[in-house]
């Protein structure tokens, strides 16, 4: 098991920057992907971004994808999400994820540990 505690949400102004950490214990760090998701009001959970064990591949959504960036840092055992320009669709509590395997992982159904979530809440 993986527990998974997120920071760095907040209040942001549309075409501004945010940047969230995932700080993981438990399983070793770079057995499993990591991956982010995120989850509006009255919306499902939605993939967001992910990235291998080793940090090798990236994969992102089309609605993110030239915006977002994933990266991960196996020695402090930590995800990251670099979020630029960002657009009032993507307020939403975003939570990070780790995968039941090493490889990217773009469904819910792929992962096994859950953080609490942080919100993220861009103004027009």
């Amino acid at each position: 098991q993986v527990q998974l505690v997120e920071s760095g949400g907040g209040l942001v102004q549309a075409g501004g920057s945010l940047r969230l950490s995932c700080a993981a214990s438990g399983r070793p760090f770079s057995s499993y992907a990591m991956g982010w998701f995120r989850q509006a009001p009255g919306k499902e959970r939605e993939f967001v971004a992910s990235i291998s064990w080793r940090g090798g591949s990236t994969y992102y959504a089309d609605s993110v994808k030239g915006r977002f960036t994933i990266s991960r840092d196996n020695a402090k055992n930590t995800v990251s999400l670099q979020m630029n320009n960002l657009k009032p669709e993507d307020t939403a509590v975003y939570y990070c994820a780790a995968a039941k395997w090493r490889t990217i992982a773009t469904t819910t159904r792929d992962y096994a540990d859950w953080g609490e979530g942080t919100q993220v809440t861009v103004s027009s």
